[in-house]
């Protein structure tokens, strides 16, 4: 019987029938070529190389699952349908009329488009008013119903619409202060007759100066006070006055027009108007509400009566950059220029610095213009107002000077105060001034203190009311030494046609081509104004056109009358005028409309040019085709 094999020796046995387990078996072992070290690795990377597992590739069996896709889609539908229904239902519960809301926002959907006949309009107008009768007040603070109601106020009769007022009619006041109500509000304003308008005006009493500070609030005020009568506005204004005014309203018949004649009349208490009128308008600057005219109205009413520090208080609060928010109104542009004029130089710095990015527009509204004007008159640092105000003007230039209002700006450096260019209440408002805040002597502080009135005012102190600088001197250093000139006669003479037909360009070509008033455009710029004349003498020279339609420039209203201007103020544009334009041509121009710039020739002052051009028009005088003005025939004879 063979003897059993000993436990290692089996054990040894198994280990050489095994195979081996690294990337590489005994039939696909590496080969070595020639060069051993080329394929010599290192103990870490043979390690690596060696307990590597290679990588295993699925099978051709082996499929991901997949799911069909309408199965997925139809799940999905059904997972939003439930969501919906679930936002429905708790809807529902939260409002009230959620229902009604949908039915009006269907009918709205209708009655909204554009293409929609007016017969239909008004069928789902009357019926959309149905659905909600007795229910306005409730749903008119709705996102969605709010503009349902905004659309049937707007077209549907006037019985509907008086019925909607008489519904709404104890909510105004709730309403006006409701995010979306506001808008139903104002639209009910708009297509208020006057009766309904003064029952609207009578409903705010006692609301005013609350919804004032009201950012949504202040909106209604603000719309109301533009719609109403001059009487209206001034019985919205006295409730920011007294707190006896705002008890009693018919304390003041609404014919005092200045808060100062309503405390002499009422004999009310200067100091008690001030605390009250502080209290209004403190938190409204406060919360930066300044956009609306009653705001400005009142602020301007206040500085009337304001004393010394209560006044400077306010100014230092507008000085920031929201005051380029108020100065497009009369009295807000007014408010502006008073901030200019009694401010400090850090105060003027902040208003010059908050119209950054803004001067283009504020040179082209009405009211914002002046306060251009009024800071090119007193502002003394000209290189601040040059880096802001002027270079901003010059990167619109060729549209502002053809502007009504932005032209003002530089008629104003060209010829301060003219009263061609400014009306009388455009000249009021640059001289206004707060007179709390004016220099004054120590008698007439004592005076005021006898009197009563509350004037914390130090006589000493010096109040810079307009600029140290030398008016000239200013005006030189912001029109000639700024470049700015230049720039305005370059684009008059390319635009010499267009300005000279155009009723508002016409009068910055006169001005430049004239050399400006006080001749401050001679004679750093006498060689560019040649070129200029030049160039409005080639636009004279240009022939008669053939066509009626096509007026010439010597026969168009605008043109005709600032080229005899020219040839009256400026004897060197009316001989350049002469040499190259109308000399051996006076025949063809001597009837008609032209014919008084002809005859400018023998109205001037400047005998030199007269002599020019006697010796080719008077035959023509002679033989009557040239008549004279009387005022000329009449020195003649004289």
């Amino acid at each position: 019987m063979a003897a059993k094999p000993q436990k290692n020796e089996l054990k040894r046995k198994r280990v050489l029938n095994q195979k081996p387990e690294g990337k590489f078996s005994d039939s696909k072992k590496p080969k070595i070529t020639s060069n051993p070290q080329k394929h010599k690795l290192s103990s870490r990377n043979a390690h690596s190389e060696v307990t590597k597992k290679p990588f295993r590739t699925p099978t051709k069996d082996y499929e991901k699952p997949t799911f069909k896709k309408d199965e997925t889609e139809d799940s999905k539908k059904l997972s939003r349908i439930r969501a919906k229904e679930l936002t429905e239902a708790r809807k529902k519960r939260r409002k009230k009329h959620f229902t009604l809301e949908q039915e009006l926002a269907l009918l709205w959907e209708k009655m909204r488009c554009r293409n929609i006949s007016k017969e239909d309009r008004s069928r789902l107008v009357s019926e959309a008013l149905k659905k909600m009768k007795g229910k306005i007040s409730e749903i008119a603070s709705s996102h969605v119903s709010s503009r349902v109601l905004q659309t049937c106020v707007k077209h549907c009769t006037q019985e509907e619409r008086n019925e909607v007022f008489k519904e709404l009619r104890p909510h105004f006041i709730a309403l006006s202060s409701n995010t979306y109500a506001v808008h139903l509000v104002t639209k009910m304003l708009d297509q208020a007759p006057k009766e309904q308008l003064a029952e609207f005006i009578s409903s705010l009493h006692g609301h005013v100066a609350s919804l004032l500070r009201h950012m949504v609030g202040s909106l209604v005020i603000e719309h109301a006070y533009n719609l109403g009568s001059a009487t209206q506005k001034q019985t919205l204004l006295m409730e920011l006055y007294s707190p006896e005014l705002q008890l009693f309203k018919d304390l003041v018949t609404g014919k005092e027009s200045r808060l100062e004649d309503v405390i002499s009349k009422l004999q009310l208490q200067k100091s008690s108007v001030l605390r009250h009128m502080t209290s209004v308008l403190q938190p409204i600057l406060e919360k930066g509400i300044l956009d609306h005219s009653i705001v400005h109205k009142a602020l301007m009413e206040y500085f009337s009566i304001a004393a010394h520090s209560s006044a400077s208080d306010f100014i230092q609060q507008l000085s920031a950059p929201t005051l380029v928010r108020m100065i497009h109104t009369k009295d807000g542009s007014r408010l502006g220029m008073l901030c200019i004029r009694h401010g400090s130089a850090k105060e003027r710095k902040k208003i010059i610095k908050g119209m950054k990015t803004h001067v283009d527009k504020i040179a082209h509204d009405k009211f914002g213009c002046m306060v251009l004007v009024c800071i090119f008159s007193i502002v003394d640092d000209t290189k601040l107002v040059s880096k802001i105000i002027i270079r901003e003007l010059e990167g619109n230039l060729k549209e502002l000077i053809l502007d009504q209002s932005g032209r003002r700006p530089f008629l104003q450096l060209l010829h301060p105060n003219c009263a061609r260019y400014f009306n009388p209440d455009d000249l009021t408002s640059l001289s206004l001034s707060i007179p709390s805040l004016k220099n004054k002597s120590d008698g007439e502080a004592a005076e005021g203190e006898k009197n009563g009135d509350d004037y914390s005012f130090d006589p000493n102190t010096q109040l810079s009311e307009g600029g140290k600088k030398d008016s000239f001197k200013r005006r030189q250093e912001l029109l000639v030494d700024s470049g700015l000139a230049e720039k305005l006669v370059d684009a008059c003479i390319e635009m010499a046609e267009e300005l000279l037909r155009s009723k508002y360009g016409k009068e910055v070509i006169y001005e430049v081509a004239t050399g400006g008033a006080d001749g401050i455009l001679h004679p750093t710029m006498d060689e560019k104004l040649g070129e200029l004349h030049e160039a409005i003498a080639s636009v004279v020279a240009q022939p008669k056109p053939d066509e009626p339609e096509q007026e010439h420039v010597l026969e168009q209203f605008h043109s005709s009358r600032v080229i005899r201007k020219l040839i009256l103020d400026c004897p060197a544009f009316a001989s350049t005028l002469w040499k190259k334009a109308l000399k051996g041509n006076c025949a063809i121009w001597a009837k008609g409309h032209s014919s008084k710039v002809i005859s400018a020739y023998l109205e001037t002052t400047d005998s030199a040019v007269k002599e020019l051009a006697k010796k080719e028009l008077q035959p023509l005088i002679e033989k009557g085709d040239l008549t004279l003005p009387v005022a000329v025939e009449s020195a003649k004879k004289d």
